[in-house]
């Protein structure tokens, strides 16, 4: 997806950071903890991509969630655990630091959840909101 894409899907939400990429993936892993939920991992592509040779600009992907909010969803329809763990984004483009994730209404349709479970996945808005508040 080139720069100017990046916003264009529907199912997709961007925000802006006004942290470095470093800074904002500290927060959001600051954030989780303190929240009680799970750390699954954090992947720094970038990282990942100068041990294969390659430019990459920085690019982090955190893996996070709660199993008693995301073990319901996964029952009800096993194939949700394609996108769970939640998953946010930490990326730079042009010197912007952006927070990107699949939206909770998004999963909650593509999986036919009942209001309910949706709600399981709602506050992954109210915690990205958190994130990028000054």
């Amino acid at each position: 997806m080139a720069d100017d894409e990046a916003g264009n899907d529907p199912g997709i939400v961007t925000k802006l950071s006004h942290l470095p990429v470093a800074g904002t993936v500290a927060k959001l892993t600051d954030m989780i903890s303190a929240k009680g939920m799970r750390l699954f991992a954090v992947i720094d592509q970038r990282a990942e991509a100068q041990q294969a040779g390659l430019d990459l600009r920085e690019t982090t992907l955190v893996f996070f969630g709660s199993p008693a909010a995301g073990t319901p969803v996964m029952a009800a329809s096993p194939l949700s655990a394609l996108d769970l763990p939640l998953k946010v984004l930490v990326w730079d483009d042009r010197g912007q630091t952006k927070v990107s994730y699949v939206a909770p209404d998004a999963l909650a349709a593509r999986y036919h959840l009942s209001a309910d479970l949706a709600g399981n996945l709602a506050g992954l808005n109210a915690l990205t909101d958190a994130l990028v508040a000054p």
